[in-house]
């Protein structure tokens, strides 16, 4: 089997289709509203009575356990509310300064391959990061995306130190994805301390301002949207605000 780095990352969907809806919701949304209403539209969009959609978000400081999730991985339980996510993966953690994106595509209109929609994601966000001169890299043992830190002293193995900027974990019914990514902005990287982040324990987490880059929510999501279509084809952003589930 090819590693992720050899597959094809195109998802651009049937001629034809309609551009995906891309929306940006201002303040911090409920982690239980945005669950709630990712089912409604996900049923939606494979039903025919929706389009495909883009939703950024920002949560309060929370955890959640994906369907991996390790009881010994949540550190520090009391520190924040956990929820059970139903995407794949371990603990993540979400909060202010860290972009979530919310993505609610159909596959049956693109390709009916899961390693390399996750492939994409990878590609979505390392072309992002790029537009800030940073080079984020896949790890075929690690779902997520990385940089590696020169700054910081090498791994015990001699390897070089890197740590996680992105996140990846997804869902998939009926062919219809939701969860998505999250892009660590300016979150404060101690939250991070109370789970074991995605599993991994041997590297770090940081964010494109602790590596030294002045970079606002409205930078990335520009770059967010740019890198989008490249991938996965036309995004527009609809003049009608998005009612929220809750």
């Amino acid at each position: 089997m090819p590693d992720r780095s050899q597959l094809a990352t195109s998802f651009l969907p049937l001629p034809g289709s309609a551009a995906v809806e891309w929306r940006i919701e201002p303040g911090l949304t409920s982690y239980p509203d945005a669950l709630q209403f990712m089912e409604a539209r996900a049923a939606a969009i494979r039903d025919g009575a929706a389009g495909e959609l883009v939703w950024l978000v920002e949560h309060p400081p929370l955890y959640t356990a994906g369907t991996s999730a390790r009881s010994h991985d949540l550190i520090d339980p009391d520190r924040f509310p956990v929820f059970a996510a139903g995407r794949g993966g371990e603990y993540t953690y979400h909060g202010p300064g860290q972009r979530v994106a919310y993505v609610m595509i159909d596959l049956k209109r693109r390709r009916e391959d899961v390693r390399a929609f996750v492939a994409a994601l990878e590609e979505w966000i390392i072309a992002t990061l790029a537009a800030f001169n940073v080079k984020g890299e896949r790890r075929e043992d690690r779902v997520g995306v990385w940089v590696v830190r020169p700054d910081r002293p090498v791994m015990p193995n001699g390897s070089p130190a890197e740590d996680k900027i992105a996140a990846i974990g997804i869902r998939l019914r009926r062919w219809v994805s939701f969860h998505g990514i999250a892009i660590n902005v300016e979150p404060d990287l101690t939250h991070f301390t109370g789970i074991v982040p995605c599993g991994v324990a041997d590297h770090g987490v940081t964010s494109l301002v602790d590596l030294g880059l002045p970079v606002t929510m409205t930078d990335l999501d520009v770059a967010l949207k740019t890198a989008f279509e490249t991938v996965f084809g036309p995004a527009v952003s609809p003049a009608t605000p998005l009612r929220k589930a809750g």
